[in-house]
């Protein structure tokens, strides 16, 4: 195993350029090997989540390669999430590793929520497709980014609106309301289930989506009462969105999970919380980033334009990511050269002990294989 260095990078968005206080938008941690430059490194970015430390750079970095955890100036402030500017912030780092440090071959990770963020950034690189969110300019740094080399999805979610249409509780009456409920679709009603009969999960499923399309309606609505008013967006709220029927029923796609569990905990709780998928929003980063109906964030017709060799990895013990999220991804792609992988584990490859080391092995062999 090598010794890993870690170097601080920060630039400048094609965006904002740089903060008046001197932070860059843009920001990561580069790990690599102690005594030579890689001519392989990893990329990895999520839509809001501090990827600069991510649990598998030093591990990459041990064997070898490079790896750029990579935040857009989107880390911790998902209520402002724009999809085209995310996409310009991304290939940012993609040019920085193939101008400034010397690689050649740039692998793009998505793990997690930023598999369906990296599938779309591959995407816009092969043929640009992604458009303005309601009422924004083009952006033109999204016109010529870097494609990556590889792709890798790692206990990866297949799209944005997708995910938080199947954690929504749809038994919300009143979007203002927390605690409003109907109590034909409450999901902790000992009434309703667990387990929960295939009626019910038809009712429930179909409620969701209804519940999402509700509030694009709305979205739109205040769009256009907004226009030509001093307030060109507004912040909303969004309640109650740890209630997949599969974090409760594990009778729903049995696997290796833990039972009536989620991310935060138990999902009873969890869902009356306030940290939440999507909790705080504006009108245009719902549009961008959580509507069923507008989004760009769903992956799957994105990932039908990745031909790059492409390796998916499911961890079997995920508590929110199923079997058929890792289907999905992995018959989503159009690449010949295609692989899927699963590994007895959990979300973030904690649990047991020895299950990065294996990841990052299997990972770093199938990279190898694709080498020049």
């Amino acid at each position: 195993m090598h010794e890993v260095v870690r170097e601080f990078v920060g630039l400048p968005s094609p965006i904002v350029g740089r903060a008046g206080a001197g932070g860059h938008p843009c920001q990561g941690l580069y790990h690599r090997p102690a005594t030579f430059r890689p001519k392989t490194a990893f990329i990895a970015t999520h839509y809001n989540v501090d990827f600069s430390e991510h649990y598998l750079a030093s591990y990459l970095a041990e064997r070898g390669y490079g790896f750029l955890g990579w935040n857009t100036r989107f880390r911790g402030a998902e209520p402002y999430f724009l999809l085209d500017h995310a996409l310009a912030e991304i290939g940012v780092g993609v040019r920085w590793l193939k101008e400034r440090a010397g690689v050649e071959q740039v692998v793009l990770l998505g793990n997690s929520g930023g598999g369906s963020l990296m599938a779309a950034y591959q995407s816009q690189a092969v043929e640009p497709n992604v458009l303005p969110t309601a009422g924004g300019r083009p952006v033109e740094a999204i016109q010529d980014l870097e494609r990556g080399d590889l792709f890798v999805a790692l206990a990866a979610h297949s799209g944005r609106p997708e995910v938080l249409t199947a954690w929504m509780d749809p038994s919300v009456t009143d979007e203002r309301d927390a605690l409003s409920v109907d109590p034909d679709l409450d999901p902790f009603d000992p009434g309703n289930g667990a387990p929960y009969s295939m009626e019910f999960q038809r009712r429930y499923r179909a409620a969701q989506r209804a519940r999402n399309e509700r509030i694009t309606d709305w979205a739109l609505e205040r769009l256009a009462a907004l226009s030509g008013t001093r307030a060109r967006d507004q912040l909303f709220t969004l309640y109650r969105t740890w209630a997949d029927l599969r974090m409760i029923d594990p009778t729903i796609e049995p696997s290796d999970r833990r039972p009536n569990w989620c991310y935060v905990g138990e999902p009873v709780r969890a869902n009356y919380g306030v940290f939440g998928l999507g909790s705080l929003c504006t009108l245009r980063t719902w549009l961008s980033m959580w509507s069923l109906r507008t989004s760009q964030c769903v992956a799957a017709p994105h990932l039908a334009r990745i031909t790059e060799p492409s390796l998916v990895v499911h961890a079997t013990a995920d508590a929110c990511v199923y079997d058929s999220d890792a289907r999905s991804v992995f018959d989503g792609l159009a690449a010949p050269d295609r692989r899927l992988e699963f590994i007895r584990a959990d979300h973030y490859l904690e649990e047991p002990e020895e299950a990065r080391s294996q990841v990052a092995d299997l990972i770093a062999s199938w990279v190898a294989e694709r080498t020049p």
